[in-house]
């Protein structure tokens, strides 16, 4: 169908698997991806009631597009989900930020008229597909060009969580009490049902594997650091090793799907808009402090949306690492008692891929629970890019 003008984007359904151990012993280890990712598809599509031979493309987020997780995933779990071969997918790679991306991509082909109904999902096995297996031993993904503009190298996630704390003054007791406080949301938000809505049980497990309810600050400082290197020690001396485990967000298996139509369509084909997207960004950021394009993703989206930090009910950033929130905290007056109101990353799991729709699927539910009207979802990504989403309550 054509359109002759701008259009909205509207969410009409919202689904996520619990979020398993990404390990040999999680839940959903035994799952295949595309077999995970199509368990989300397959649910969409029953809740909301949607025909899926009216859907015009599936665009889905996984980071790791190797192995069991290659050869174009998306089309593969559309084809697993027993929808019609006319529906065709692609799968993009955004790094952390994948899913939110296809949102993005979903939202924008639809305002635009190029889709009338399009599914944005992400899926990600990080125990059955390890991080960094995309990348063969010996193999160099940057080239020569990009090495002489860096010449000190660039450096893993882990230094980067550890860099800003360091920068932003955040001790290992702050990162540590903000750990502690997304599982002892995401223990109540379990306890009061509030991801019922949302999940999708598969292979038995109906609830997120990682919570850890009765957590203490002295059980996690006892806690070594994760990423203590002598040669990176060297290279960065204002670092004070405070990352650990429990501040940083384990690694993770999932996936979750997020229908999007334009009101019209919604309302031509029975549907139920739950959240309009309002407004949509992304940043390029420091690839070596990688983390903090949360920050400047955050002021650009509100920018662009003639809104201020205050106008934003609830606000979702990822929890790559504990001192990520609490910078972008701090340099954009964000409410704290506002964000990942039922928990995040750290505690209810990170399966890269599939993190920006699992979160977008949270945050549709919570604005509904809270009567809230906008909301706020940004992520930070590998070599500094971060995604920002508003969307506004229907």
């Amino acid at each position: 169908m054509r359109r002759s003008s701008i259009t909205d984007a509207v969410i009409v359904g919202a689904v996520r698997t619990p979020i398993g151990k990404g390990k040999a012993n999680g839940a959903l280890h035994g799952v295949h991806p595309v077999d995970m990712l199509a368990h989300s598809l397959r649910t969409l599509v029953e809740r909301t009631g949607i025909d899926p031979a009216l859907i015009d493309d599936v665009i889905t987020g996984t980071v790791t597009q190797a192995d069991e997780q290659g050869q174009n995933i998306a089309r593969n779990a559309v084809l697993a989900a027993g929808f019609p071969e006319s529906v065709p997918a692609t799968t993009v790679n955004r790094q952390c930020g994948s899913s939110q991306q296809a949102i993005s991509f979903a939202a924008q082909g639809v305002m635009s008229g190029a889709y009338d109904v399009v599914v944005a999902a992400g899926v990600e096995s990080m125990g059955r597909v390890p991080m960094m297996s995309d990348v063969r031993p010996g193999a160099d993904p940057f080239g020569v060009d990009l090495a002489a503009r860096y010449p000190d190298g660039f450096i893993p996630q882990g230094y980067s969580a550890e860099l800003i704390a360091a920068r932003w003054g955040l001790s290992r007791t702050r990162l540590d009490e903000f750990a502690l406080s997304s599982h002892e949301k995401a223990v109540a938000a379990t306890k009061d049902g509030r991801f019922a809505t949302e999940l999708a049980p598969l292979a038995g497990l109906d609830h997120d594997e990682m919570i850890r309810p009765g957590g203490s600050l002295e059980s996690l400082a006892a806690l070594r650091s994760a990423f203590y290197d002598e040669t990176m020690a060297q290279r960065f001396p204002e670092i004070g090793w405070d990352i650990t485990a429990a501040n940083s967000s384990p690694l993770s298996d999932g996936s979750a799907a997020v229908l999007i139509t334009s009101s019209e369509t919604a309302r031509r084909l029975g549907l139920t808009p739950l959240a309009r997207i309002h407004t949509t960004t992304v940043v390029g950021s420091d690839p070596i402090l990688m983390l903090t394009g949360v920050i400047p993703a955050t002021e650009k989206v509100l920018a662009k949306a003639g809104l201020t930090i205050a106008d934003i009910d609830l606000f979702e950033v990822n929890e790559a690492f504990s001192p990520v929130v609490l910078a972008w905290a701090h340099d954009t007056g964000a409410d704290l008692a506002r964000t990942n109101v039922n928990g995040g990353a750290i505690a209810l799991g990170h399966p890269l891929g599939a993190s920006g729709a699992r979160i977008m699927t949270t945050l549709v539910n919570a604005l509904h629970q809270t009567g809230g009207r906008y909301g706020l979802q940004t992520m930070c990504e590998a070599g500094g890019q971060a995604n920002a989403t508003i969307i506004e309550r229907i």
